[in-house]
């Protein structure tokens, strides 16, 4: 693991920890909140997984320190945004919401960079034409990720008694070479892009796809966060207005 003791950001943005599931690394993000701090921290959606509470409760006792930390956090003048996304969807009727003087949860958030530039920030789901018209197949494609993420446990095994002991994700390779697959995630984020900039922003800040990646749209600055199920990936900001991904694991190293 590459650690980076006790830096500093101007912000971090973060998403996809599905709090409430077996696949979370939450105790990865502590290790990663432990040691990465921010003036902003942003919690761009699915940070609790309310889809998989329904149908099995698995609350891990770091479940709770994730919680706990980033209250804490709040308390000591953190400034956190929490953004709902589709997982936690169970929040939105009581949205917009102030917990504190430093905690506030809302559908979407407006950021200014350093560079001046204007970010639209949103967990994205609003922006999938799956998720917002037929919730049922999003559901079943929930089921199936998972089914993919239990098989990598699997896959592994094999791997390691052929004498392979480089992990390799099932679920990430489908997720990237399936045809269908990889026309959703082109027209999520051309759609994403298309949005902000009819909007005036120069950029967008999402999570929702399980896929970090920073690059220019039509000339909007998509940055997408990854997630805290496989990537173990964070965006941060710089004081010096410069952006990063931040793989935890190492960019080609992936958890099952």
């Amino acid at each position: 693991m590459v650690t980076i003791l006790l830096m500093k950001y101007k912000s971090i943005f973060v998403s996809d920890i599905h709090l409430g599931t077996k696949f979370s690394q939450a105790e990865a993000f502590l290790e990663f909140m432990r040691d990465n701090t921010s003036e902003n921290l942003y919690l761009i959606g699915d940070i609790i997984d309310g889809w998989s509470l329904k149908r099995r409760m698995r609350w891990n006792q770091s479940h709770s320190d994730v919680v706990q930390k980033v209250l804490r956090k709040a308390r000591k003048g953190t400034n956190v945004y929490y953004i709902v996304g589709n997982h936690d969807e169970f929040v939105r009727p009581f949205l917009p919401l102030m917990m504190g003087d430093n905690l506030e949860i809302s559908n979407s958030a407006e950021y200014r960079g350093v560079n001046g530039k204007l970010y639209y920030v949103t967990h994205g789901d609003k922006f999938d034409s799956i998720t917002m018209s037929k919730k049922w197949l999003a559901v079943l494609g929930d089921y199936g990720y998972s089914f993919l993420l239990n098989m990598n446990f699997f896959v592994n095994i094999i791997r390691r008694l052929l004498g392979i002991h480089r992990y390799w994700s099932l679920s990430r390779y489908v997720k990237e070479n399936v045809k269908k697959s990889v026309n959703f995630i082109t027209d999520f984020e051309n759609i994403l892009a298309q949005h902000a900039k009819r909007k005036g922003y120069d950029g967008v800040i999402c999570g929702h796809i399980h896929k970090a990646e920073m690059r220019f749209i039509d000339g909007i600055e998509y940055k997408n966060t990854g997630d805290w199920v496989e990537s173990c990936t964070a965006l941060v900001e710089t004081f010096e207005g410069e952006w990063k991904i931040i793989y935890w694991f190492g960019e080609d190293d992936f958890r099952g």
